[in-house]
């Protein structure tokens, strides 16, 4: 049996960003610093919550984002799942691994395409009748206590070919049926704007978009922004996008302009920095997250500084 590995809380004499209510667009660039903008207008959040990690562009830190605030909240004692929903990489399932029951057949390692699709009746016959598989059927521990994953593969793709009339609200239904307690549901969601993406931001109860300070990354930010203005319109009113998380910030006029761009489009939100270290990188190679890997690092201060925010602080059930 695997013996798990419980993820600490976060040193206080960290150094933490500076909390603000607005921000002051009169500082000069030698005065401004980097600080988490929380409107007055912002209401955290109460489990147990869905939250998708979203951005039509590559390279943001997206999974880094979804993996990070995942372990901050199960350091706060919360039991977490984490659902790998992007088959071009399936980075989560690489970076935390599965802990699969012993003795379980492989054909019963179930994983994301298989809640959208089913598995076979008749492992020997694949295109015969198939049986509905349930979230908490492809729902598995990692080595890390309190998170759980849902693992993703490449052949999720074959949901966009082999989709049916309930396929954009399976995901919903999925975790609205699950009777696994999870104070906190973390979708890792495909930058391609596929039918499986669209399906976790139906499911989802709030939208977290990183953002890497640049020109094209922004034009990323406008893209997804109208996406979800579609989705609340037609499908799932309840969403609202409660952070914009400018990772691997550093200090540049132009960090500046998207933080205060997307405070702009998205007032009632927290926007905050995400400090760039080289740790986070280093991450994923040593199958922890960064808080494990590197639990001094400035990164790792603020993603658990914006856990607390984003989630009210209760006993867990």
């Amino acid at each position: 049996m695997t013996t798990l590995t419980t993820i600490p809380p976060l040193a206080d004499d960290l150094e933490f960003l500076s909390i603000v209510s607005e921000w002051n667009t009169d500082a000069t660039y030698h005065q401004w610093s980097a600080a988490t903008l929380v409107p007055a207008t912002f209401r955290p959040a109460q489990p147990a919550r869905v939250f998708v990690v979203t951005n039509n562009k590559g390279g943001v830190g997206k999974t880094t984002t979804a993996v990070e605030l995942a372990a901050a909240w199960a350091a706060m004692g919360l039991r977490v799942r984490l659902i790998d929903a992007d088959p071009q990489n399936a980075a989560i399932t690489y970076w935390l691994g599965v802990e699969y029951p012993e003795g379980l057949p492989f054909e019963q390692h179930y994983n994301l395409r298989h809640v959208f699709l089913g598995t076979p009746e008749d492992p020997r016959n694949p295109h015969g009748p198939t049986r509905e598989v349930s979230l908490d059927q492809a729902t598995y521990p990692t080595r890390f206590e309190s998170l759980y994953v849902v693992p993703c593969t490449p052949d999720l793709t074959r949901v966009e070919y082999e989709r049916t009339s309930s396929t954009d609200s399976a995901l919903r239904h999925a975790i609205a049926e699950s009777k696994e307690h999870f104070d906190v549901t973390v979708i890792d969601a495909s930058r391609t704007m596929s039918l499986v993406t669209i399906a976790c931001l139906i499911a989802a109860d709030d939208a977290i978009i990183p953002v890497k300070p640049g020109a094209l990354d922004a034009q990323g930010v406008l893209s997804i922004n109208s996406t979800i203005e579609k989705i609340q319109r037609r499908e799932n009113p309840k969403l609202r996008v409660a952070a914009i998380l400018t990772t691997m910030w550093e200090k540049s006029d132009l960090a500046r302009e998207v933080e205060e761009q997307a405070a702009e489009d998205y007032p009632d939100a927290i926007v905050s920095p995400i400090r760039k270290t080289t740790k986070v990188g280093e991450a994923p190679a040593t199958h922890r997250p960064t808080r494990l890997h590197a639990p001094r690092a400035t990164a790792v201060a603020d993603y658990g500084q914006v856990a607390r925010l984003l989630l009210d602080s209760v006993t867990p059930a």
